[in-house]
């Protein structure tokens, strides 16, 4: 067998190629909503991932005012949910994310609306399900 030919592929800035993804969060459980985010603006789901590189996607979250909060947390966060329904994905999922440069830099790709609109149709988002990402 030939050596070469078993050579790791380690992904760069400039090979990666970045979607537009929209969630709908609509009866959506607020944890394993942010977990799924985070993974895929962290690029966990592709077969290029590579730790130290931003190979995640675009992540446009609509419907964050309809998300479930679920146990005894229930308090608190539903006056987050009252006034700014963004705050709570938001906070949930850079809680997910690396306390460093690159996890700031993955937060800046998410995108949280409180409604069903959003200002990103240009870049021809595509929809997906929460249950269809690996």
């Amino acid at each position: 067998m030939d050596s070469l030919s078993y050579k790791t592929i380690s992904a760069n800035a400039s090979t990666v190629t970045k979607e537009w993804i929209v969630i709908d969060a609509t009866n959506e459980v607020l944890g394993r909503l942010a977990s799924q985010i985070a993974k895929i603006l962290r690029g966990k789901n592709k077969p290029s991932y590579t730790p130290h590189v931003d190979c995640g996607d675009y992540v446009i979250v609509i419907n964050a005012e309809k998300v479930k909060l679920t146990g005894q947390r229930f308090a608190t966060p539903a006056d987050y949910l009252a006034k700014k329904p963004t705050f709570i994905v938001e906070k949930a999922v850079k809680g997910m994310l690396p306390r460093t440069r690159l996890g700031a830099a993955l937060l800046k790709n998410l995108k949280v609306y409180a409604g069903s609109e959003h200002p990103h149709a240009a870049q021809n988002p595509k929809t997906i399900k929460l249950n269809e990402i690996k």
